[in-house]
């Protein structure tokens, strides 16, 4: 059975294969991909298969699931990548910072002496530097 999707969506079309994304990890609930507007080298963004609004709609298990992805994640941008931390963000509700809304986890990337001060200001970043992030992080 498809997870359950919103034909609205950015992220639900994602998952679908209708938008391309440089997607770094799936599985049965979950995918992470490359955030295209990075607050630094690295930020992706993990999401549950199934469409849910915010933190208040997910399904406690894609909850988990999106969770444990995003440990992974973290990990693999602090060995491959050399980071120095990770910030782990969620923002629900748009006065919160959420635009987009199906629930998603940043993992942000954080590197000794970056200028990044949260909330960060979304600009298109460089693809090219963007994919090849992304392969460093990929499976």
């Amino acid at each position: 059975m498809a997870p359950h999707r919103d034909p609205d969506c950015l992220f639900c079309k994602i998952v679908a294969g209708e938008l391309p994304a440089t997607i770094i990890a799936e599985d049965e609930r979950t995918m992470a991909f490359m955030d295209i507007s990075p607050a630094t080298r690295g930020h992706a963004l993990v999401i549950p298969r199934a469409h849910a609004r915010d933190v208040h709609e997910i399904d406690t298990d894609d909850l988990k699931a999106v969770a444990a992805a995003a440990q992974v994640l973290a990990g693999r941008a602090i060995e491959r990548l050399g980071a120095a931390g990770v910030n782990l963000l969620n923002s629900s509700g748009a006065a919160a910072w959420q635009t987009v809304f199906h629930f998603h986890l940043h993992v942000i990337p954080r590197y000794d002496g970056d200028p990044l001060r949260l909330p960060w200001v979304p600009a298109q970043g460089d693809m090219e530097d963007i994919a090849a992030a992304g392969a460093q992080l990929k499976g």
